[in-house]
């Protein structure tokens, strides 16, 4: 549809409240196409650039990782004056059933199984990596880790410019 006035998302941008409410819905209905449009083309746009990304910076980002002995976390690493900061998050889940008959088999021998797991059989992270061996090898079936999206942020560093 084409309307003589139609109106751009610039102007929409810079025009008063009262004046975007007396829009003819006709008008509204294109703005949020538009809208719509730009969103769809900006996600497009972001999931290309973050495969880019990941191409040009995810070896050296793992790489930096594996030396520092992780495999998930966020490194730095430098690219002329621009400092790329690679995250990798990590994504832990725990078994239900195999939490639960692990709960049972804590309880069964008199002790508190609270001080392993939380009530909703999750498992904190931390806490897991501090346990005895005996009990982490018991409860380490039920975890999964899997890892999250790397992301990169590029900032220009001050004295660059």
């Amino acid at each position: 549809m084409s309307l003589p006035n139609r109106i751009t998302l610039q102007d929409f941008l810079q025009m008063p409240m009262g004046d975007l409410v007396a829009l003819s819905a006709e008008q509204l209905a294109l703005l949020q196409e538009d809208i719509e449009e730009n969103l769809r083309c900006a996600r497009m746009a972001r999931d290309w650039l973050d495969g880019v990304l990941v191409r040009k910076y995810g070896e050296r980002a793992a790489a930096l990782r594996r030396e520092a002995g992780k495999d998930t976390g966020t490194v730095r690493l430098a690219d002329g004056i621009v400092t790329v900061i690679a995250e990798l998050p990590k994504k832990v889940e725990w078994d239900q059933a195999q939490l639960a008959a692990l709960v049972e088999r804590i309880r069964a021998g008199g002790e508190d199984a609270s001080e392993y797991v939380i009530v909703e059989y999750r498992v904190s992270e931390r806490a897991y990596g501090a346990w005895p061996e005996s009990i982490r090898q018991a409860f380490a079936p039920a975890r999964t880790v899997r890892t999250g999206k790397q992301t990169f942020k590029l900032s220009i560093d001050e004295g660059g410019l």
